[in-house]
């Protein structure tokens, strides 16, 4: 088995509360429509929303892989 055969898994931290300001998931950092649409997706879409989620983070200061909930912190990207 490759890792092209691995499904990729779903970003969600179960932290489901979109932010007002960005409109980004405070826990996953995803659109309402990037979540919406994930299921449906292939892996090079998948893999498109994750580079996106990385480029989010990183342009917040936030390189960690996922956002830790109990420490508040969310999606602030300005």
């Amino acid at each position: 088995m490759t890792t092209d055969e691995f499904e990729l898994a779903s970003p969600c931290t179960g932290v489901c509360l979109l932010d007002p300001d960005t409109g980004l998931c405070r826990g996953c950092w995803r659109t309402v429509d990037e979540i919406a649409a994930w299921g449906g997706l292939e892996r090079d879409g998948r893999l498109a929303i994750l580079e996106r989620l990385r480029a989010r983070r990183r342009a917040a200061g936030q390189d960690r892989r996922r956002v830790n909930a109990r420490r508040g912190s969310g999606p602030v990207v300005r």
